[in-house]
């Protein structure tokens, strides 16, 4: 890992997860109304942890391998719900579009702290 690498894989990192957890919410509320479906979330602290400790890599045991920027997929796990429904589903929209929320304004946090490293990096490349 290069310097800039190690300079901007933080937010990188927590961006990619942040999305990540935005598609499983997203899948959750849209089954919302589907029997027998099961909320699912993703730890976002172990999965970050992870990523930042390059826990998952694939090792290359040759110099024509390639190496990979990050391992697997963070792993899902299913939400217990506060209180279960009839049908088996345990999907709580009010739930999910909190989580949803507050994972949305996450993601721009990061985005921002990611774009202002990146600006403070052009202004010392100019002599700023």
């Amino acid at each position: 890992m290069n310097v800039l690498d190690k300079h901007l894989a933080p937010h990188a990192n927590a961006l990619q997860l942040r999305q990540k957890r935005m598609e499983v919410i997203g899948a959750n509320i849209a089954n919302a109304a589907t029997p027998n479906y099961k909320a699912r979330d993703l730890d976002f602290s172990s999965a970050y942890e992870q990523a930042m400790s390059g826990q998952g890599s694939l090792a290359t045991t040759s110099s024509g391998h390639i190496e990979t920027a990050s391992g697997s997929a963070p792993e899902t796990m299913f939400r217990t719900p506060i209180s279960a429904s009839i049908d088996g589903n345990t999907v709580e929209l009010h739930v999910e579009q909190l989580q949803f929320a507050e994972n949305a304004t996450r993601y721009e946090a990061s985005l921002q702290f990611l774009n202002d490293r990146i600006r403070g990096l052009r202004s010392a490349l100019r002599g700023e």
